[in-house]
């Protein structure tokens, strides 16, 4: 989920008196090279974090036949692994406040490693449900404590170029996810990529904590007057809805376009996950334009025109005719990828300042179970019932009716100037 600027609840990083991140070298003098092979260790972890969640979609074609899964048991897998990365996301803050965030990326790392390797065994559904839910528990406990990391070892004013290193990790997931997918179900299974992904998991977390840098801090635990304020703010909610929608248009429809292409348009696997895989490498380079646009239109204008060109090129994605549809299907990930941006700054600007930490920290992970768990598994019944294409174009539908809440969102007196 590409970010074009540091959210404002990342202005300043946890402290403690254990905390390098004030006397490191990043922080004292600023070098931003000396920080940039920390960065990419980082990119490297979150890398396989992401595309171990977003694998299954190049695979569910062969899963479903492997497993002999109905489309919508096949749906609802990832709503199982959503779900745990968003407890893991909602759980996280307690955790690092009494770990550090050193000691979170090497659990999550870890974890990941070891879910993927029970993944990859030969287990019943049951089984398979228990393996997501795991793997999802510890890919979540990664990205808050790894932005952290990130904003202790870089100077403030290189944080813009920084989260645009770290989160070429997810747009480039996206890209090598359908290729890889190819690439070892033409000479090998599943199962052995899944196995694959393990071991690299484990020897990133085993590499981080002996040679990785920073995070040698503690985190802040939300407290209940905070989190019951934020939740009594509407544009919370509203931003919950938003976010969800962003990522039920991005990681919703792509976990799910494989096997609509397939089974509904005749495609053949292989050019299927190749076009899909295709189809996202612009998005690696529109996150920036995006974040530029942002500050030229504003918070609310920008959040209108993505969101709006999303839903109508999702509707388009159900409904076009095959020399058509190729086109869309460039189209709409370069406007749902746009959503990111916006959405990241405008979470940012809800509320006092000390609300804003937790409206990113409660808003990512619900989000996530609506689009990267709801979504999916709402398109995968569609499927069951006789249409992806139904599904889809109701997610399209749906996030056009929705585009009335922006104007609903109370921002911060320097949002509002810029709209």
């Amino acid at each position: 989920m590409p970010t074009s600027e540091p959210p404002q609840h990342l202005s300043k990083p946890e402290e403690s008196p254990n905390s390098p991140a004030p006397g490191s070298v990043a922080a004292q003098n600023g070098h931003w090279r000396a920080s940039l092979g920390s960065l990419l260790f980082l990119a490297g972890i979150f890398f396989v974090n992401f595309i171990s969640r977003i694998i299954f979609g190049p695979l569910l074609v062969v899963i479903e036949r492997d497993l002999h899964l109905s489309h919508l048991e096949a749906g609802a897998l990832f709503f199982i692994v959503t779900l745990g990365y968003s407890l893991a996301l909602l759980g996280s803050g307690y955790l690092a406040s009494r770990l550090t965030h050193r000691r979170m990326i090497f659990i999550s790392s870890l974890g990941t490693g070891a879910a993927l390797g029970l993944l990859a065994l030969p287990l019943p559904y049951l089984g398979l449900q228990v393996g997501l839910l795991l793997l999802g528990l510890a890919a979540g406990l990664y990205l808050p404590s790894g932005m952290a990391t990130l904003t202790s070892i870089v100077a403030p004013r290189h944080w813009g170029k920084a989260l645009a290193v770290h989160e070429l990790a997810p747009n480039l997931g996206f890209v090598a996810a359908p290729f890889l997918a190819e690439a070892f179900l033409r000479w090998s299974s599943w199962r052995s990529l899944l196995l694959v992904f393990s071991f690299v998991s484990l020897l990133l977390g085993l590499a981080y904590s002996r040679s990785g840098k920073g995070g040698d801090f503690l985190g802040r635990p939300p407290t209940p007057q905070v989190v019951g304020g934020l939740f009594r703010d509407p544009s919370f909610w509203i931003m919950m809805v938003m976010f969800g929608l962003g990522i039920g248009t991005s990681f919703g429809v792509y976990a799910m376009f494989p096997i609509f292409l397939i089974s509904e348009r005749g495609l053949d696997r292989t050019w299927a996950n190749t076009l899909i895989a295709l189809s996202r490498v612009a998005g690696m380079f529109m996150a920036f334009a995006a974040g530029w646009l942002v500050d030229r239109w504003g918070v609310r204008k920008s959040l209108t025109i993505f969101l709006g060109a999303t839903g109508l090129l999702t509707v388009l994605l159900g409904l076009l005719p095959d020399p058509w549809l190729t086109v869309t299907v460039f189209l709409q990930p370069l406007m749902a990828v746009c959503l990111f941006p916006a959405g990241f700054t405008a979470i940012s600007r809800i509320g006092p300042p000390e609300l804003r930490n937790m409206a990113v920290a409660f808003t990512v992970p619900l989000g996530f179970l609506i689009g990267g768990g709801v979504i999916p598994t709402g398109i995968g019944w569609a499927g069951e019932q006789g249409s992806f294409a139904t599904g889809i174009i109701g997610t399209g539908l749906f996030t056009l009716l929705c585009l009335p809440l922006i104007r609903k969102i109370r921002l911060t007196a320097i949002a509002e100037q810029q709209t």
